[in-house]
């Protein structure tokens, strides 16, 4: 993927000021669930490339500096590069199994805003809705969750996800883990394979 004007989400823990997230990986996600929230909600989904920034520094130095990471203490061990906009209109899946990265890209992320309702809401669902009608009734249902979805795959197969809900929209409400959202995972995952 290319991107005429590369962007990186700033880094939401300034030295000092909280917790380190436990593995880069997961470091990403926040950062990129933290930059997203920033945007504010009703966003298009946004795609980032993952890089080694070590790497990055060292192979294409003007972009590392374009993106504030020419020190050698600046930025975490993966840096997120926000991708071209999602085309309007096309499945996420669809778009998705049309992506092939360079190699230079260790892993992906995707942040996707989408309406969630409970599990007890399942049995409710009405029988024989086509997607649209269903995306209609949990619209509508009261029990319904605005949700932001940051999933991120590296190349060896590592995942983790992040989870805001609109109504709880903190940096310290976020879930995380690495299951939170399998089907995005391996649909990002499946970006890599040849």
């Amino acid at each position: 993927m290319s991107n005429d004007s590369p962007s990186t989400p700033s880094d939401p823990q300034p030295k000092g000021s909280g917790p380190i997230a436990a593995s880069p990986l997961t470091r990403a996600v926040l950062e990129i669930d933290e930059y997203t929230s920033g945007l504010g909600w009703d966003q298009p989904a946004r795609l980032f490339a993952l890089v080694d920034t070590a790497r990055l520094r060292t192979q294409e130095p003007g972009l590392a500096s374009q993106l504030g990471l020419d020190g050698d203490d600046a930025g975490a061990p993966l840096t997120p590069i926000e991708q071209d906009e999602i085309p309007a209109g096309q499945a996420l899946d669809e778009f998705l199994a049309t992506i092939a990265w360079p190699d230079a890209v260790v892993g992906c992320a995707l942040a996707v805003e989408r309406l969630m309702l409970p599990a007890s809401a399942e049995a409710a669902v009405p029988d024989g809705l086509d997607d649209a009608s269903l995306t209609k009734w949990v619209a509508s249902h009261p029990k319904r969750q605005e949700v932001r979805m940051t999933v991120a795959v590296l190349r060896d197969g590592a995942r983790e996800s992040a989870l805001r809900l609109r109504e709880k929209d903190s940096p310290k409400e976020v879930l995380t883990g690495s299951d939170l959202v399998p089907g995005l995972a391996e649909a990002l995952s499946a970006t890599f394979e040849a």
